[in-house]
């Protein structure tokens, strides 16, 4: 069943990110930039993990 609740648009923040000009910042700024982006990937695996998990508890679920 479809979830009426209005869906939150995706943060362009990323696309933005990716035109920034990285010659300009310091070793210590890359490094942190990395460590974020890092993190955020982890969170996004994350969150594919458990879609995966919910879809195939529901396959099973379902399956005759």
């Amino acid at each position: 069943m479809e979830d009426d609740r209005p869906r939150e648009l995706p943060d362009l923040t990323l696309e933005k990110i990716g035109k920034q000009d990285l010659y300009s910042m310091s070793v210590g700024d890359l490094e942190e930039r990395i460590a974020s982006l890092k993190a955020e990937i982890a969170r996004c695996e994350q969150a594919l993990a458990a879609r995966g998990s919910t879809k195939s508890a529901a396959e099973k679920l379902f399956k005759f």
